[in-house]
């Protein structure tokens, strides 16, 4: 399938998990990928691996966030899908009770005022163009309340579902698509790495997956390819959940 064929597409988060998955799903359908990663060599290898180009940026900063879509356009003159995926999910970042504001607003920073600095910049890019998708990297917690508690995670994660349904009404009739993708728990090293540590909790987790698994990162890399394509020409606003039945589950199969 080549749905992406030509376009421009600025991933961030590119060197791992999802993002990774993702840029290689684009290239695949045809997409000239800009990788976005404050990891240099992740980042610059998986540019390489896509034939893409590589730009080191903290989404935080205004300014590294102008110049990463600034370096798309005047590299490949366009900026056709964003797909603002970077994130952070910190052991600090536990239970209310146990959260500290520094980790508080080190999540809100990365996983939310990133979100809002990355549209902020490329809607003038697409509005120009008169088209564009953008794809908000939002989490199932968005739309359910869980008992092992990531508050700020939550929160933000929240507040990307929110801002993306409207972001993709206000733009809608300038053909600007925005829509808030809703993945489960994925097998990624992010979640290896806590899960491996307590294998425990992962349990309780998967317990709750009618699939019986974790997601694999190509799989949640499909529905952004999918999101970014013409074949999703009339979604826009969505909370685009791809959970393994999660949020429709209320007793899962023994």
């Amino acid at each position: 399938m080549h749905r992406l064929q030509d376009r421009v597409a600025v991933i961030t988060g590119a060197g791992s998990g999802i993002g990774l998955a993702t840029a290689r799903r684009f290239a695949e359908e045809g997409a000239k990928v800009v990788c976005v990663d404050v990891d240099e060599e992740a980042g610059t290898k998986v540019a390489a691996e896509v034939g893409g180009i590589f730009v080191d940026a903290d989404v935080t900063d205004a300014d590294a966030v102008e110049r990463m879509y600034l370096t798309a356009f005047e590299t490949y003159g366009s900026v056709d899908i964003a797909f603002n995926n970077a994130g952070i999910s910190p052991p600090d970042d536990d239970s209310i009770l146990e959260t500290g504001i520094d980790a508080w607003r080190r999540v809100q920073e990365v996983n939310l005022t990133s979100v809002y600095l990355c549209c902020k910049a490329v809607i003038p890019y697409m509005r120009r163009q008169g088209k564009g998708s953008i794809i908000n990297t939002a989490s199932f917690v968005a739309v359910m309340g869980s008992a092992t508690s990531q508050i700020s995670y939550t929160a933000s994660k929240g507040g990307v579902l929110a801002m993306s349904r409207e972001l993709g009404v206000q733009f809608a009739r300038e053909g600007i698509r925005v829509n808030a993708l809703c993945p489960g728990p994925v097998n990624t090293p992010l979640l290896q790495e806590l899960f491996a540590k307590d294998p425990e909790r992962a349990q309780r987790r998967l317990v709750h997956i009618p699939v019986g698994r974790f997601a694999e990162a190509s799989e949640i890399a499909a529905a952004v390819a999918f999101l970014a394509s013409d074949d999703a020409s009339f979604i826009t606003g969505a909370e685009f959940l791809v959970d393994g039945g999660i949020s429709g589950a209320y007793v899962t199969p023994l």
